[in-house]
C-alpha cells in the first residue's frame, strides 16, 4: 500500500473492526481460520501495490455497502449472475480489488 495511515483506516471500515493483529510493520485481519489480509507498507512489496485481486464470501451482502457507504467508501454497482450469486467489486485506495459475493437470496 501507498499511503499506510490511509489504508488502515480504509480496512478498518471496510471489515467494521480494528486489525485482529499487528505482528511487527503488519497490521492482520482474519478472515477464516487459515485466511488473512495483510497490510504492509514496507518497500521490499511496493512492486505489487494494486494488483490484487481478492473475492471474499459473505452472508450479509445486504448491509455491508450502506455501511462501507457511510464511511465514504464507493463500490460498483451490485450484479446477480445468472446463477443467483450476487456480486460487488471494491477497490481499496490503492486499487487493489476486494469483491464481495453473497449466495443466491433462498
Amino acid at each position: 500500500m501507498s499511503d499506510r495511515s490511509e489504508a488502515l483506516e480504509w480496512f478498518r471500515a471496510f471489515f467494521g473492526r480494528p486489525a485482529d493483529e499487528i505482528i511487527g510493520d503488519e497490521y492482520l485481519w482474519q478472515l477464516g481460520e487459515n485466511a488473512w489480509i495483510v497490510v504492509d507498507d514496507r518497500k521490499m512489496r511496493a512492486e505489487r501495490v494494486g494488483t490484487a485481486m481478492i473475492t471474499l464470501g459473505v452472508t450479509d451482502l445486504d448491509d455491508i455497502p450502506a455501511r462501507l457507504a457511510a464511511h465514504g467508501i464507493e463500490h460498483d454497482p451490485l450484479e446477480t449472475y445468472s446463477n443467483g450469486v450476487r456480486h460487488v467489486v471494491v477497490l481499496d485506495p490503492d486499487g487493489n480489488s476486494l469483491s464481495l459475493a453473497g449466495a443466491p437470496i433462498q
